[in-house]
């Protein structure tokens, strides 16, 4: 269990910045498809802001910004979005991830791979998010397990 910071300057500096990093890191996913960055880079920036809370302010409170019991099924359903457009963009007769596929009609075929790939940025941001979150809860209760 990780306990709060006995710094007031380090929470209150948490708090505030974590909102921010959180606003750079949606610019970053959804971005991704006009500059450099995407979802990776997104998802992992989301994930730093969860865990500079948990570190700050401690495993009980911090919770309360990001529940342990919804990281899995969040990556789960990231994973799903970026493997449902390619799955769509193949059923309907293109290849996999074969974005001017998907059945969305009045789209030009590159507004129809720019949204697609909005869409895999997005699921990949969630899942990376997710699975960092994830992975850090799971390697501190086995922490305190031992």
């Amino acid at each position: 269990m990780v306990k709060q910071s006995d710094s007031p300057i380090v929470v209150i500096v948490s708090r505030v910045i974590s909102p921010f990093i959180q606003l750079f890191a949606l610019y970053v996913i959804f971005h991704g498809h006009y500059s450099p960055g995407g979802g990776f880079q997104g998802g992992a920036m989301l994930a730093a802001s969860f865990l500079l809370m948990r570190l700050s302010v401690g495993s009980e409170i911090a919770p309360l910004q990001f529940s342990k019991t919804i990281s899995t099924p969040l990556a789960a359903i990231g994973v799903l979005i970026f493997a449902g457009v390619g799955l769509i963009a193949l059923v309907m007769g293109g290849n996999f991830l074969e974005y001017k596929f998907l059945p969305l009609s009045g789209m030009t075929d590159a507004a129809l791979r720019s949204f697609g790939i909005l869409l895999v940025e997005a699921g990949v941001g969630i899942g990376v998010m997710a699975t960092v979150v994830s992975l850090y809860d799971d390697l501190l209760k086995g922490q305190n397990d031992a």
